[in-house]
């Protein structure tokens, strides 16, 4: 299981085009809502979540995703048992991805102390002390996946897709949306 933890103000694109690529590929994926409840995006739009965060099953877990959006990052790093769950699953060795402004809270948890790393463009100083890696789309190092920005959501979703569901699958995912 894949869960998208998702605060108001979260980036639309950032966690919606990696659930629908993922879904695609046959990878089982939650949206979760870390507030309960239907939660808000940053531009308005309005996503009923399918779990609260006290669903969320770490032994079920193969990933964490974080989106980005300024207020929604904000939001998820001013709730406590999103710093455990994500502690949690980074020390069971599960995939955690995060993209745009989400990274920062990777790095300000230590779960990104000396590797790479992508994050919004400008905010690469709130990474440290991870390696940043400006100018890339998506970096892996380990089982870290981090993503630039929203333009950065189909590469970011495909990227996910092929560690979870492989290369074929990440191939014939991006074939079918035509990317």
């Amino acid at each position: 299981m894949v869960y998208v933890l998702l605060a108001e103000g979260f980036e639309e694109a950032e966690a919606l085009v990696p659930v629908d690529l993922l879904r695609r590929a046959g990878v089982e994926t939650a949206l979760v809502s870390v507030a309960g409840g239907p939660v808000t995006g940053s531009h308005g739009i309005c996503v009923q979540a399918q779990l609260t965060l006290e669903q969320v099953e770490l032994d079920r877990a193969r990933m964490l995703v974080l989106p980005g959006g300024g207020l929604g990052v904000s939001n998820l790093g001013r709730e406590p048992r999103v710093a455990r769950l994500v502690k949690e699953a980074a020390g069971r060795g599960l995939w955690v991805a995060a993209i745009c402004a989400a990274p920062t809270l990777l790095a300000r948890w230590g779960l990104l102390d000396g590797r790479r790393a992508v994050c919004f463009p400008g905010m690469e100083d709130q990474l440290a002390p991870a390696l940043a890696q400006p100018g890339q789309s998506v970096v892996e190092d380990g089982r870290f996946i981090t993503g630039r920005a929203a333009g950065s959501a189909f590469d970011f979703g495909l990227a996910l897709v092929r560690v979870l569901a492989g290369a074929e699958a990440g191939e014939e995912v991006r074939h079918a949306v035509h990317y």
